[in-house]
């Protein structure tokens, strides 16, 4: 009789981890991630005419046949199988996707279905108990976004390769967040700033003076247009002497404790308080809630629950030990007579809130066994969820009026007399921080002396252009996408190069303004925020067995063939962009086009006109074109032809080549020290799209390669004369010997 129980995740750093709370007769084995998926050299999606119905076609992805024979194998020798992929919907698939390989190589085997928001003995323990089936609902939500995913990339992305340049792509969430960041540029250059003036004096109470701005005139609203006003106002400000205060208001201002953290929050907040971008904080919050080891270097300890979640639910079990956890650190004070419960409309409510798995796990605790950005991390989580549950910070807040003839000026005092939430999550607050210190023995009545009464010139801003945290902010609020794309989506529109960064803030490239223009302009039905905030809708109802995936689907595709039949049959010219500039060589006007290594100015009359150049726009949009420099001269000789070498700038960045190009075309490569380990032919530095890195000359005989930093230092125990650096997804560094001969490894 088989006795064996197959547990199924999805990542292998869980499967440490869930082991320790598992006897001997359960066997763990991990997907690596997804295992089957639609063709990559076909569309895979077929539409029955008749029956309305739609067909997907799935099939092993590249490399993980393997696995699934492994999985198959094994499950074979076992008497239950427990798939237990992530609890979400892009899980829900993959346990869907092993489970059919399963049955189809042992057809009388029991498959369960089981889903943990933490993993901790107790949570994995439950769910085992709790085994449950594949949720099908969830699984159609997942292809339908899949679906729509892939006829918009599959079916746009041609169009685009014809008409501006190949390598391009267009997505259904990725095209809206360009379109956002692009309306944003848009919104920059079209700002006219507005000039106001303000009015600020001190007053001065025996030997005690506070700050004070001109609140009204003649008790009606201050309004100051130009310089002219405002010296008029201060000049007869200086003319009045008999300021005295004419109201004081008291009262207690309460500020509530902050939500628990979900996804979005979770990312703007680290983002902007430890700066790490949206893809680092989730792979260190996955390495989180998979485990570290602490006490026990051989037993990773999950720390944090499930981190794809757009809820705010707290588990009872987590309120009580949270509040214990306060009574006993802060003090009844600092506990609120009931939990403090949170929710958010239009959560998928799937998951709690990120929290700590235990709160009893402080962050000096973990802060001695991780590496700085984990304990960083999950600080922010720990203190954040901690304060939730506590009672709200009280401030005294005064304001005073001051009256001399017809000019009443406002003061604002703010002093915290109570901590409470912020005793654990100090955070920023603006009026506390502008308040101004009222002298405490001030009273109604009493007369004020006016000293240096200015004015002060303001100006409107322009909306601030996204940071990472502002842009996930506003998917989130225009319901665009949902937790497990941010990251996602952020880092494919910065791949496929339709925004840089300036200042750490987004800015649509030209290429990306090209393409948002022309799939605005061709698929204004689809490549819109509202459109694409209702289809999240469609698919969290799908999920959720209230509408039916096909009718979605097909609902969708029959706009989306007209539109793009329309698209495709427009001028399949080369889009270019006019500029209002000249040619200096031909008197053309100018145009912009997009090659292989990015935008520049060219002339409309190539082949008979080859100028180009490169070009910047300032903020207002204008074009300006850049002079073309030099090519800097080397004291490096070329071995071909002996002439000095120059730098060359080309797609992956400058090098050195030799001037006699196109008779010598001799480009210089770096090399190592050491000889090839496996044919001694030289080791180069060669260049690609995603950097540098080094590799034998030999290839493609050879393929020897390096993708890690090397660094002119012998090895201690070989001699070797270089060394490497690897950097972990979670920040940590390890130097090693790159002599595939030497073990030599050092944290």
């Amino acid at each position: 009789m088989k006795n064996l129980k197959l547990l199924i995740v999805e990542s292998p750093a869980k499967i440490k981890t869930i082991s320790k709370f598992l006897g001997p007769e359960f066997k763990i084995m991990s997907t690596f991630g997804h295992v089957k998926d639609l063709p990559t050299k076909t569309l895979g999606v077929k539409i029955d005419e008749e029956t309305k119905t739609i067909d997907i076609e799935y099939v092993p992805i590249k490399d993980k046949a393997k696995t699934i024979a492994q999985i198959c194998k094994v499950a074979a020798g076992a008497n239950e199988v427990y798939l237990a992929s992530d609890p979400d919907r892009e899980g829900e698939i993959i346990s869907w996707h092993i489970g059919q390989e399963i049955e189809k190589a042992s057809k009388n085997i029991t498959i369960h279905r089981i889903t943990f928001n933490e993993i901790t003995k107790p949570a994995v323990l439950e769910a085992i108990q709790n085994q449950s089936t594949i949720n099908l609902d969830v699984v159609k939500a997942q292809q339908a976004r899949r679906v729509l995913d892939r006829w918009v990339g599959y079916e746009v992305s041609p169009v685009l390769w014809r008409k501006i340049r190949k390598g391009l792509s267009a997505g259904r969430v990725q095209s809206v967040a360009v379109l956002l960041v692009c309306n944003r540029e848009e919104e920059i250059q079209k700002f006219k700033p507005e000039e106001s003036w303000s009015i600020h004096a001190d007053f001065k109470l025996e030997a005690e003076k506070f700050a004070s701005e001109l609140f009204k005139i003649s008790n009606k609203a201050l309004k100051l247009k130009n310089k002219g006003e405002a010296d008029k106002v201060v000049a007869e400000i200086k003319n009045v002497s008999n300021f005295s205060v004419s109201k004081i208001t008291d009262k207690t201002r309460i500020k509530k404790p902050p939500t628990p953290f979900m996804t979005s929050t979770l990312q703007q907040d680290s983002y902007n308080k430890l700066g790490l971008s949206v893809k680092q904080t989730m792979m260190i919050a996955q390495k989180l809630y998979e485990g570290i080891p602490l006490t026990d270097r051989n037993k990773p300890e999950a720390l944090i629950t499930y981190m794809r979640t757009d809820s705010l639910r707290i588990s009872d079990t987590a309120l009580k030990a949270t509040r214990s956890f306060i009574n006993k650190n802060y003090g009844t004070e600092y506990l609120p007579k009931k939990a403090n419960l949170y929710s958010k409309k239009g959560a998928q409510d799937a998951h709690e809130s990120i929290r700590p798995v235990n709160v009893d796990i402080t962050p000096d605790v973990v802060r001695r066994f991780s590496t700085p950005e984990q304990a960083k991390l999950y600080e922010l989580i720990w203190k954040r969820f901690v304060a939730c549950q506590m009672t709200p910070a009280k401030y005294a807040q005064r304001l005073v009026l001051t009256q001399g003839d017809k000019f009443t000026f406002k003061s604002i005092g703010s002093s915290l007399i109570f901590d409470g939430f912020l005793k654990a999550y100090l955070i920023e607050d603006k009026e506390t921080k502008e308040a101004v210190k009222i002298p405490t023995n001030i009273k109604e009545n009493v007369a004020l002396e006016i000293q240096k009464p200015k004015s002060k010139q303001h100006f409107t801003q322009p909306p601030a252009r996204y940071t990472e945290a502002s842009l996930v902010k506003e998917l989130e609020k225009q319901g665009v996408g949902r937790p497990s794309t941010y990251a996602a989506t952020l880092f494919t529109i910065q791949k496929r190069e339709y925004v840089s960064k300036e200042k750490k803030r987004f800015v649509p490239t030209e290429l990306g303004t090209t393409v948002t223009k022309m799939l605005t302009e061709n698929l204004p039905d689809i490549i819109n925020v509202k459109f694409t905030a209702n289809m999240e809708e469609d698919l969290d109802k799908i999920a959720q067995g209230k509408k039916d995936r096909n009718k979605v689907l097909l609902e969708f595709y029959e706009k989306f063939k007209k539109d793009l039949k329309k698209f495709m049959g427009t001028d399949s010219k080369k889009q270019v962009i006019k500029t209002n500039l000249k040619c200096p060589e031909c008197e053309e006007t100018l145009v912009i086009r997009f090659g292989k290594a990015g935008e520049f100015i060219g002339c409309p009359g190539f082949p008979k006109c080859k100028f180009t150049s490169n070009f910047e726009r300032n903020e207002q949009g204008d074009i300006k074109l850049i002079a073309r420099k030099e090519p800097e001269t080397s004291d490096i000789k070329c071995p071909k032809c002996g002439k000095n070498l120059v730098t060359k700038v080309g797609k992956y960045g400058p090098f050195l080549s030799c001037p006699g190009y196109p008779k010598c075309k001799y480009i210089h490569q770096e090399s190592l020290k050491m000889p090839c380990p496996q044919c001694e032919g030289k080791i180069v530095k060669r260049k690609w799209r995603g950097g540098s890195f080094w590799g034998c000359s030999n290839y493609p005989k050879c393929k020897f390669s390096i993708f890690d930093q090397v660094i002119d230092q012998p090895c201690p125990k070989c001699k070797n004369p270089h060394l490497a650096i690897k950097k972990s997804k979670d920040g940590s560094e390890e130097q090693y010997c790159i002599n595939p001969k030497c073990d030599y490894r050092e944290k």
